[in-house]
């Protein structure tokens, strides 16, 4: 592949619900610009995007893939995402590097959750939008209705067809595009005049896009007040900024059919139109000690300093491979570029331009382009290339909280070994992944957005050498007393040779820290040197727990009485002393078990809030707000995470995939008795 200059790149992520069309529509465009011979199908397991083994087989992205087209003397970045709601990070990061996103909606299913969701980041972002109807060639397929869906779920936004279909469903013939005037049967390489049919509402259409772009630029509407008219150049001139405008909101809408290949060159010649070069992009910066957000701002150029941004990562048995864009200056083969994040230096031998699983070498990359390079010994996802000197890192994005947790232990003793290294290089990779040692249930927990994207982690993981076995994790539970009481214990061992004595007399209250020790001993009833010996052994039912084998927290222990032994008396027996007369006040105390709530956000469709209310009351939820966003209702609930461990099967089940939440940590509090009765009771049943 040869190299392109600034001006004639264009970068642009492609996104949409799960099902869409996206990797269709992508390997349409591949076909028509000759990179490849023959259309993939998801259905058969070879596009060029699904080249991922496990992609293959569940017939689904779960990857970004990078694709690049040349067309028309431009090399065009496609980012395919995938639109299963598991991958957000993947999504996100590749709309953090493209200049433009290209939304595809289904002509049939219309607006989902996922596209509601797409939207959001792109809004996020500031990124400027189009619209793409896809499969208009499906039976039940209806354009009309699908621009209107759009025009409802998003109100701020002012949506334009450029092209409108000619004919639907089985009769979709190709396009008409209401700039040119003209027709675009099947691929849409050739133009044609207009049906009859269609010149007046064509003509229609025209005068609208005329008005958007108009509107966009001072310069075109005093032209359009002089002319009562724009050109072909104006228009596109006017829609590019007005797509970029945060106030006009302005989104071209087109119509395709990815699989049959109908409408797709027009596509193609709006993604160089409609798009900006990378140039005009700003990036968000943030600089050590900087309390005001900065910006890298346009025009960039390969002439200014380095900054370039590692938006992906993948490991596999033959090494690592870092993604990155380029926002502004230069890369070449076999240079040497500072990570700022790690203030190392990282010699960058072999540059590739990656198509899908094709890797082609480059000399050199320019400002504006996407590539990657191997062999990168400190290098993460998120991770920023900088000049030696230069003391600012680019803003990575805010990723969803983890949603998906399994407890993980390695499958033999050579996997143990690895397991912990190979966890941290795939968390390193993705941001949404997450593993941890958590004390509280002594379970090593490795953390997704759900069973899929876990299940994938696990399996790379395999791919890596090392096989891990998962089980539902515990629930962090924690124990606590609710009223003070007191405790006393004797302990005496006499058993020939030097014998051990000490007795401990303690109350234990609530309070609001975590653990608090006192001491009021008057008389010298117990030496000051065996205090701390006291709160040892309690410390160490603090670990253990006293009731259900959980972590006690929130108690303060007073130690007030007590009696020791002039020879017998030392530090072991006043640690067992206070130990178990800390078990016998705890018992004495009403201890209950904090259970740990979350804040929930669920995002369904309106007909099925009903049913997703009722699910929460059984959960045990509390349901704090409710809101409608379009279509769309919000509920805000907080509910016990033991409830919502397993949360997104249900939920996707319940609104057939349609339906998606947020959650985050939100306090402890006291579980209900009956709960707390049948936890205490099975782990006695554990125990025996």
């Amino acid at each position: 592949m040869k190299e392109y200059t600034t001006d004639k790149i264009r970068n642009v992520a492609v996104v949409g619900h799960q099902g869409c069309g996206k990797t269709s529509l992508v390997e349409a465009l591949l076909y028509n610009t000759g990179a490849i011979t023959r259309m993939g199908k998801v259905e058969d397991k070879n596009t060029v995007s699904d080249w991922d083994e496990e992609e293959r087989s569940r017939g689904m992205s779960i990857n970004t893939s990078l694709v690049p087209i040349e067309f028309n003397d431009h090399k065009i970045n496609l980012l395919d995402t995938p639109g299963f709601t598991d991958f957000q990070g993947e999504v996100k990061n590749a709309m953090r590097v493209a200049d433009a996103v290209v939304v595809v909606v289904d002509a049939v299913s219309g607006v989902e959750v996922g596209t509601e969701l797409v939207w959001d980041y792109a809004r996020e972002y500031q990124q400027p939008m189009i619209a793409v109807i896809n499969k208009v060639d499906r039976e039940n397929a209806n354009y009309e209705n699908v621009l209107e869906q759009l025009r409802e779920a998003f109100p701020k936004y002012k949506f334009i067809p450029v092209m409108i279909p000619i004919g639907q469903q089985a009769d979709f013939k190709g396009v008409a595009n209401l700039v040119t005037e003209k027709a675009y049967f099947d691929v849409g390489e050739e133009r044609s005049d207009l049906p009859d049919d269609m010149v007046d509402v064509v003509e229609e259409g025209r005068m609208e896009i005329i008005e958007a772009a108009a509107e966009a630029d001072d310069d075109l509407m005093q032209k359009y007040f002089d002319e009562e008219t724009l050109n072909n150049d104006d228009i596109r001139d006017g829609m590019r900024k007005a797509s970029r405008s945060h106030l006009l909101r302005t989104v071209p809408v087109f119509v395709t059919s990815g699989t049959a290949n109908i409408g797709t060159y027009p596509l193609m010649e709006a993604l160089i139109a409609y798009t900006s070069a990378p140039s005009v992009r700003r990036v968000r910066i943030e600089r050590e000690g900087a309390a005001e957000t900065e910006y890298i701002t346009a025009p960039q150029s390969d002439d200014k300093a380095l900054a370039a941004y590692v938006f992906k990562t993948t490991t596999d048995r033959f090494g690592t491979l870092n993604y990155f864009r380029i926002f502004s200056g230069v890369i070449s083969a076999n240079s040497r570029n500072i990570n700022a994040e790690t203030g190392e230096e990282e010699r960058f031998g072999t540059l590739v331009v990656v198509r899908g699983k094709e890797q082609l070498e480059v000399p050199k990359l320019h400002a504006g382009d996407i590539g990657a390079a191997a062999k990168l010994n400190n290098t993460k996802t998120g991770d920023t290339f900088a000049d030696k000197d230069a003391d600012f890192k680019i803003v990575k994005p805010d990723f969803p909280a983890p949603l998906y947790m399994v407890a993980v232990t390695p499958r033999t003793q050579a996997d143990s070994a690895k397991m912990g290294q190979i966890l941290t290089v795939l968390s390193n990779n993705d941001p949404t992944v997450r593993w941890r040692q958590d004390s509280d249930t002594r379970q090593t927990v490795l953390e997704g957005m759900g069973e899929i994207h876990v299940q994938t982690i696990l399996n790379k993981a395999e791919v890596l050498g090392v096989g891990i076995d998962t089980e539902v994790p515990k629930v962090p539970y924690k124990e606590t007393v609710t009223i003070e009481a007191e405790g006393e214990y004797t302990h005496r061992k006499q058993s020939g040779g030097a014998g051990q004595y000490g007795r401990v007399n303690l109350r234990v209250m609530p309070t609001e820290e975590k653990f608090v020790y006192e001491t009021k001993i008057f008389g010298g009833s117990i030496s000051s040197s065996f205090l701390p010996s006291i709160e040892k052994g309690i410390r160490q039912v603090l670990e253990e727990g006293v009731i259900a084998g959980y972590p006690v927290v929130q108690v303060k222990v007073v130690v007030f009485d007590g009696k020791e032994h002039p020879v017998d008396s030392k530090d072991i027996a006043f640690q067992i002393a206070g130990r178990e007369s800390f078990k016998i006040a705890f018992r004495d105390a009403k201890p209950v078990l904090l259970e740990p709530i979350v804040n929930v956000k669920i995002t369904v469709p309106d007909s099925m809030m009903g049913d997703i209310m009722g699910d929460m009351t059984t959960r045990r939820g509390r349901v704090q707000g409710m809101d409608t966003v379009g279509q769309k209702s919000v509920i805000n609930a907080q509910v016990p995470l033991s409830e919502m461990l397993r949360y997104g099967n249900v939920l996707r089940s319940m609104s057939g995939g349609r339906g998606v939440y947020t959650m985050e940590f939100s306090h402890y509090e006291n579980m209900p008795s009956h709960i707390q009765e049948e936890i205490v009771a099975q782990m006695k049943v554990d125990e025996e």
